[in-house]
């Protein structure tokens, strides 16, 4: 059931929890767009990982209230936030695809209570040196980005259009994306369950406004508030060499910057490949968290 927690500056933060509420405390940043519902491993699962599984609205998204202007950075804060409110000191953070970025924020900013990190199929900065930012990716991304950045009514108007017709049907985005997903991502989304995930997902992340949606393509457009460098928490990167949502040069990116780096590139994997990898990518945050040292899932 759904429970609200208050960031600091009074906004109502929606969130919920699944697994074993004794087992090691892990943050699961939704993607984009996205919300609290978003594909995650069974309860019983969850139950034999020891891991007690928190995820929430970002804001703007679901039941959230909306943070106009909000960076990337802002993610900490609020993690942090409902953290507190649960009276959990330290926890770990997984993000998949648009919130990998965020989890990346908890990690680089909250050190003292960020245990373990784990980012899939994220995108880089776009400020990052060295690297075409857009070189291998869709083209519908490409637009959503370039719109982010240069022509804001024209990505508010777009993405508002999107949300209409996906509370109409909701898998109406995979739709749109079937020409643009390699034959291995098509395979992942033809799964029954998650496509039921990713049905809930989509419908309670967009219900009110596609305002979560337009912010987070906004801010990771922007500086993102903290340097992916700056991290010192063991962090895991998982991608697939397909990716064209967030194309594999990104991920390669990170490895070179992130300090205490576990990469694991799947060669025969793509964008969606990381939903089914969560509960291996769950329990290697477990054991970091726990021992301090893991080696990274196969």
């Amino acid at each position: 059931m759904a429970r609200i927690a208050r960031s600091r500056d009074g906004r109502e933060l929606v969130f919920d929890s699944w697994g074993d509420p004794q087992g090691h405390p892990v943050f699961l940043l939704h993607g984009t767009p996205g919300s609290r519902e978003g594909p995650r491993p069974l309860s019983m699962v969850l139950y034999q990982l020891g891991v007690h599984l928190i995820a929430y609205d970002r804001p703007g998204y679901g039941g959230s209230t909306r943070l106009e202007g909000r960076t990337v950075a802002h993610a900490a804060c609020d993690v942090a936030d409902i953290a507190r409110h649960l009276g959990i000191e330290e926890y770990s953070v997984v993000g998949r695809s648009g919130g990998g970025p965020h989890a990346l924020a908890c990690a680089a900013l909250h050190p003292g209570q960020v245990r373990s990190a784990a980012v899939l199929v994220s995108l880089a900065p776009p400020d990052a040196d060295e690297l075409d930012w857009f070189e291998g990716m869709t083209a519908s991304n490409v637009r959503e980005y370039r719109n982010a950045r240069y022509h804001p009514h024209a990505l508010t108007r777009t993405l508002a259009q999107n949300a209409d017709a996906m509370r109409i049907d909701p898998l109406s985005l995979l739709a749109d994306l079937d020409e643009e997903m390699p034959d291995v991502d098509r395979q992942v989304v033809a799964d029954a369950g998650i496509l039921r995930m990713l049905r809930q997902n989509f419908l309670t992340g967009l219900e009110e406004s596609a305002d979560g949606w337009i912010d987070d393509a906004v801010s990771f457009c922007r500086p993102w508030g903290f340097s992916p460098a700056d991290i010192s928490v063991p962090t895991l990167l998982w991608h697939g060499e397909h990716d064209v949502f967030s194309p594999v040069e990104h991920f390669r990116w990170l490895a070179r910057r992130i300090p205490r780096a576990t990469v694991v590139l799947q060669p025969s994997a793509a964008h969606f490949a990381a939903v089914p990898a969560l509960p291996k990518v769950l329990r290697w945050l477990r054991e970091q968290a726990r021992n301090g040292a893991a080696a990274a899932p196969a």
